[in-house]
């Protein structure tokens, strides 16, 4: 998906330079026709590149472009994306069109958040939810029959263009796609994170993809339905946690959707996770905000404490997304979302913090109201009544 990226110096292959090639031509293009005919160039040639797993190339091509050509990079990227998430097959005697999707769900618990199998009957009956409310009336759905962590997801445009035709197959052959595990990377433990169930739509050529595309649909109602009829069958799966599904969408999409609302969610999670374990209430903690620089100002950083200690119990980091730099007004959003928890005492320190961690458990570290970065410690013993997670 679209990022931040920082110039490789690396040799560039024939490959990397047409592609570069190609998103210029299309990023100069002066009108429609001249777009579909510099799209179909540089379509096909991403595709060759995906089926081949060329992925250095297109990084390449990528990140010469981020520093020479921000508008040819950003056609570029929005064309890698669309190959790896999409596709067209005749089948079954008519042509189909093939989307990846991701329906993410946030959550946050005081213990460990699954990433699990799911299974059949759970898998059947949210693919019924998903096709009945979310998804246009001529979709074919496949669902991957596993519960993935961030860390699980693809790692590379090749790989989820492999993952792309593999659901795509099973959708138009009504199944599902059972998901080998061994060796599926460990997951991150966080007090709040993102769960992705992950399929694939087969749909009939010119026909609606999404519930919201047909005349009489909206995404409000499709994501008050999918609450609703989905939740259901997403409870058991996340036993202990507090959750709250995301709009399912096209995968790139649909992942950076759930980047951007991860992060209020996240300031919500842990002010409520202050008070079901200490007892201290929204109105009793103290937010200190500073910014953190890398080669640029990459996040803020928020430590929570007691407002009548110097004392850092939590912390959240909340990264810049995609065009996000130090002029987006993302401290007035981090306040905003502390008011409406019922924080009041919110620092915001003029700061250049640099990105630092603790040398011994690689956790951010986080600013404190004498103006320093310090290690996040819960106090030893509770100083208030544990309170239910909901």
């Amino acid at each position: 998906m679209k990022r931040t990226r920082f110039g490789s110096r690396d040799r560039l292959s024939r490959e990397a330079a047409e592609l570069q090639r190609l998103a210029t031509g299309l990023s100069e293009s002066g009108g429609k026709l001249e777009d579909r005919y510099w799209e179909t160039q540089l379509a096909d040639t991403v595709s060759g590149l995906l089926k081949s797993g060329a992925e250095d190339d297109i990084n390449t091509a990528l990140d010469r472009l981020f520093e020479a050509n921000p508008r040819a990079h950003d056609e570029l990227a929005d064309m890698v994306e669309a190959c790896a998430e999409s596709d067209q097959v005749e089948a079954l005697g008519q042509a189909f069109d093939i989307l990846l999707f991701a329906a993410p769900v946030l959550a946050w618990s005081r213990f460990s958040i699954p990433a699990c199998a799911l299974p059949r009957a759970t898998v059947d009956a949210l693919a019924v939810q998903l096709g009945a409310h979310t998804f246009g009336a001529g979709a074919r759905i496949a669902l991957a029959d596993y519960l993935f962590s961030p860390d699980q997801l693809p790692r590379s445009f090749c790989d989820t263009w492999q993952l792309t035709r593999e659901l795509g197959k099973a959708a138009l052959a009504g199944e599902h796609l059972a998901v080998d595990t061994a060796g599926m990377p460990e997951t991150n433990r966080f007090l709040s994170d993102v769960r992705y169930l992950v399929g694939a739509l087969a749909v009939p050529r010119g026909q609606a993809i999404f519930r919201w595309n047909e005349a009489d649909g909206n995404k409000d109602t499709a994501l008050k339905e999918w609450i609703k009829q989905g939740s259901p069958s997403l409870e058991p799966l996340l036993t202990g946690c507090a959750w709250q599904p995301i709009l399912p969408d096209a995968y790139h999409a649909a992942c950076r959707n759930a980047d951007r609302h991860s992060r209020p969610y996240s300031l919500k999670a842990s002010v409520a996770f202050l008070q079901t374990m200490l007892g201290l209430m929204p109105a009793d903690i103290r937010a200190v905000v500073g910014p953190c620089y890398g080669r640029r100002m990459e996040e803020y950083r928020v430590g929570l404490g007691p407002k009548d200690q110097d004392l850092t119990y939590h912390g959240i980091v909340w990264p810049l997304l995609g065009a996000e730099d130090e002029a987006t007004d993302a401290a007035g959003e981090i306040e905003a979302v502390l008011r409406e928890c019922g924080v009041k005492d919110v620092l915001f320190l003029d700061h250049h913090f640099p990105m630092e961690f603790c040398d011994d458990c690689g956790a951010p570290m986080f600013p404190n109201a004498e103006g320093e970065l310090v290690h996040a410690e819960m106090p030893e013993q509770n100083t208030g009544n544990s309170q239910a997670l909901h």
